[in-house]
């Protein structure tokens, strides 16, 4: 299997562990506005990555590219207020998510560089 078939999969189990998090959450009123916010962050990564499989331009590839890693960002701060108010009945799922989400952020912030670096040869 290929690099990006791997990614593109990886994405696809991270907005799933993303909905079963969101899934787990307590139903308070601060656990309802922070599970819809995850739930649009958390899972548009893996639908943005094929956008930017077909990008028109290496530009078009590190916006497109650009857009997951800041939706990347704000689902793992999301997780961590999680986390700290302890709103889910599953915190393995969201220390997991906050591990995972933190690792797709160091794959995406190198991939932008590597992309970037590639225009310029």
């Amino acid at each position: 299997m290929n690099n990006k078939k791997d990614l593109r999969n990886r994405l696809i189990d991270f907005s799933v562990l993303i909905i079963e998090i969101v899934n787990s959450l307590d139903g308070s009123k601060a656990s309802l506005h922070l599970g819809g916010q995850l739930l649009r962050s958390g899972t548009s990564p893996a639908l943005n990555y094929g956008e930017a499989q077909d990008a028109e331009s290496v530009n078009d590839f590190v916006h497109k590219m650009k857009i997951i890693l800041k939706e990347l960002r704000e689902t793992e701060i999301n997780l961590n207020i999680i986390e700290k108010a302890g709103l889910s009945q599953d915190m393995a799922k969201v220390s997991f998510g906050i591990s995972e989400s933190n690792e797709l952020i160091s794959i995406f912030v190198t991939s932008i560089k590597t992309a970037k670096r590639n225009a310029k040869l």
